[in-house]
């Protein structure tokens, strides 16, 4: 006998990517400690009413980059073609970029072409499947923020670094066990200039994804401080330009401009809205998540919401704090749905 899957609500919740390290996955790593926080992490979101959950990124977590989580190292210090052993020359000459000043050290420096190396997206996200308990989020950083944290000695310029990236991403996301994959972008709402060549790159990504396609982009979190500056309305032809089935946006922490730009993305592309702000400690109230949400129905119209969720990932806050912040989110959606 099939049992019935129980029907999504209209605006579903979900989370970004990162949660913080459990203190004894860090004091007593191993692959089996992998797996059971992974486990607890997905039994914590949907303990938590989390519709579309992730894997937290725990295995991507490293302790020398507290600024940034050792997220743009996991997928660098992989791929062939890129070199992590740096020397000051190295360290002196990505100084010199007057464009990324909030990053001293450079990810690795590209010194021939580009493969997949030990990068494994696949056992990865089969890791994940097999914890996951249901229906889950897998995600990757995006070929341009990745390119950007690169000395580049062998392409000729930022376009053909971040299109090579995407090509090797591409072929990592093809056959993933998930119901949706989701690019992460931080860098191109500070540099829309970018924007055509940074398209392409995450839609060679998208193109090769078979399920349920994402992208987030926020204005930067290292440490809990913003590094972008900019606004949404300046992205809108980018955005539009995405072949996405939904985007994940940072508005919690934004102005309500940002919002009522956002009128003017394709009506097939879903918006997913940032109602819980991870750059601060306090915890919202889920009468505070549900304003938000109707504030956002009323600027775009019923019906253009499909998601709700933080502005960015949970790594740098305390578990307490991240776990209270997603009940709030949940419990938020379901009151302002009428189901609380």
């Amino acid at each position: 006998m099939k049992t019935r899957r129980r029907s999504q609500p209209r605006i579903q919740t979900t989370t970004v990517g990162s949660y913080p390290v459990p203190e004894w996955l860090l004091a007593l790593p191993s692959e089996q400690a992998l797996v059971d926080a992974t486990r607890v992490v997905f039994d914590i979101q949907r303990q938590a009413g989390i519709d579309l959950p992730t894997d937290g990124e725990l295995y991507r977590f490293d302790a020398n980059h507290p600024d940034t989580n050792g997220m743009i190292e996991y997928f660098t210090r992989r791929l062939s073609g890129i070199r992590s052993n740096l020397g000051r020359s190295d360290h002196d000459l990505f100084r010199r970029r007057t464009d990324m000043g909030f990053r001293t050290r450079p990810a690795g420096c590209v010194d021939g072409p580009l493969g997949e190396g030990s990068l494994n997206l696949i056992d990865d996200c089969r890791r994940a499947a097999s914890v996951a308990g249901g229906r889950f989020k897998f995600t990757l950083t995006s070929p341009y923020m990745l390119a950007r944290t690169l000395l580049d000695g062998y392409y000729s310029d930022l376009s053909s670094l971040t299109l090579a990236i995407a090509d090797v991403l591409a072929a990592q996301v093809a056959g993933l066990p998930c119901a949706c994959v989701q690019v992460d972008e931080a860098n191109i709402p500070g540099r829309p200039e970018d924007a055509p060549f940074a398209a392409e790159g995450i839609n060679r990504i998208l193109d090769a994804v078979s399920v349920e396609k994402a992208v987030h982009f926020c204005f930067g979190n290292y440490g809990g401080q913003v590094i972008q500056s900019g606004s949404w309305k300046r992205l809108i032809r980018f955005l539009n330009s995405l072949r996405t089935d939904h985007l994940v946006l940072e508005l919690a922490h934004r102005p309500e401009s940002d919002l009522a730009a956002l009128r003017d993305i394709r009506p097939e592309i879903g918006l997913g809205i940032g109602v819980i702000d991870v750059k601060v400690n306090p915890v919202e109230s889920p009468d505070d998540v549900a304003r938000r949400i109707e504030r956002a129905e009323r600027k775009l119209g019923a019906g253009r919401v499909r998601f709700v969720h933080p502005d960015c990932g949970f790594w740098m806050l305390k578990r307490s704090i991240a776990d209270r912040k997603m009940a709030a989110l949940s419990r938020g959606r379901d009151l302002y749905l009428g189901q609380a």
